[in-house]
């Protein structure tokens, strides 16, 4: 078993079962694990496919040492309202938006609250997660809570007056590379490829390059240098973006995106 001792998942869908199909690969027992759903048909599916129990998030919590909570984050303060949460459990969100101290407020005494905001190439092993702690974790609760997460990609801890900005560069940003990954697809088909080659090359580019970054160490800039000879065709294209401001247009992108988280955690709407 894990240091984290017994881990629930309370909400098995795409981040709480990426949080559990991770924690499986990387070695924690299925005896280890609960799955807490409300559906049957759910519950036989998970035991049938990981081996893990699945019980009611209620029994589920009463288990577990350490619990994660994949639900919609209108729903957290509900869910968390009906489980049996004891002093010493460990508290993980996975909700968008929604502050530590709020989940605190719905918990009782001695209970730690962690927050993290992952992405979705969690889903695949990939991921990067942005832990924040609450007033009533201690630093065991977020060693925990990185051990956890580090099943389903790379951690970083930041305060949690950073998590918006982190989540809007990490959390929202597969939205930004799938977006261009949709724009470079289409000009190669106005430059007169198939829809299939041009997929193609966009997408073993994106990876390829992205896996350079992160072997290399190397600064972006540098990379790019690499890439582009004085007077050529990839100047000329870069010269392109940069006249269309898009170092601007992505500040004011991640700008909005944390803006709007903000909003969301005061509740306008």
């Amino acid at each position: 078993m894990s240091s984290t001792g017994k881990i629930a998942i309370i909400g098995v869908g795409n981040m709480g079962g990426a949080v559990l199909t991770g924690l499986l690969k990387a070695g924690h027992a299925a005896e280890s694990v609960i799955a807490g759903v409300r559906r049957p048909e759910q519950a036989t599916e998970l035991t049938e496919t990981h081996g893990v129990a699945a019980l009611s998030p209620s029994d589920a919590a009463a288990q577990a040492d350490v619990l994660v909570l994949g639900v919609k984050p209108y729903q957290v303060v509900t869910v968390l309202s009906g489980l049996p949460l004891r002093a010493g459990q460990l508290v993980v969100s996975l909700a968008a938006g929604l502050t530590t101290s709020s989940i605190e407020a719905a918990v009782p005494a001695g209970v730690g609250v962690v927050r993290v905001m992952p992405n979705t190439p969690s889903l695949l092993g990939e991921g990067m997660s942005v832990i924040s702690a609450g007033t009533t974790a201690s630093d065991d609760d977020v060693a925990q809570t990185e051990e956890l997460l580090r099943a389903i990609g790379d951690v970083v801890v930041v305060p949690e007056s950073q998590i918006d900005a982190a989540a809007a560069i990490s959390g929202s940003g597969p939205a930004y590379v799938f977006l261009v990954a949709e724009a470079l697809i289409e000009a190669g088909v106005h430059l007169g490829m198939t829809r299939a080659v041009s997929t193609q090359l966009v997408n073993q580019t994106l990876v390829g390059s992205s896996l350079m970054l992160r072997e290399t160490g190397e600064h972006p800039a540098v990379l790019r240098e690499n890439v582009t000879s004085p007077g050529g065709t990839t100047a000329a294209a870069l010269r392109v973006l940069e006249a269309a401001g898009l170092r601007g247009t992505l500040l004011d992108a991640t700008r909005a995106n944390r803006d709007r988280s903000r909003e969301i955690a005061r509740g306008e709407g």
